[in-house]
């Protein structure tokens, strides 16, 4: 079975295509209620270390830099990886997360190493 993994901004209303949808920033969106939210699981863990989250600040000439050392603090985070690779094997898989800019978002970053994962499967099973 093929996995499609996805990122939505969290204020975005919910889409059937969406699957299982998971919030993966460390501080809960400003502004939006659980209800509206419609997450299925919030993996805070999975985040970006408060430390990195405040260098990077969302300043795209970081970007690069920060996709580097956020991938390096994902490789200790195995129980919550596995967890969304599990998600992604069964179906559709959605990243939430709360920034503006979606395509330098933490979100992203996961979205490309889970598809690494689920891709290279047998590997780290």
């Amino acid at each position: 079975m093929s996995s499609k993994i996805m990122t939505r901004r969290v204020y975005e209303p919910p889409s059937p295509e969406d699957g299982t949808r998971v919030l993966v920033d460390r501080i809960w969106p400003r502004g939006l209620s659980k209800e509206r939210a419609s997450i299925d699981l919030w993996l805070k863990e999975i985040a970006p270390s408060t430390a990195l989250r405040k260098w990077y600040g969302h300043e795209p000439e970081r970007w690069p830099e920060f996709r580097k050392r956020y991938q390096a603090e994902l490789a200790g985070h195995e129980a919550e990886l596995k967890e969304l690779i599990g998600f992604a094997r069964k179906g559709a898989l959605t990243l939430l997360y709360a920034a503006h800019d979606g395509e330098r978002s933490n979100a992203e970053v996961l979205k490309e190493y889970l598809a690494r994962r689920v891709s290279g499967a047998s590997k780290k099973n």
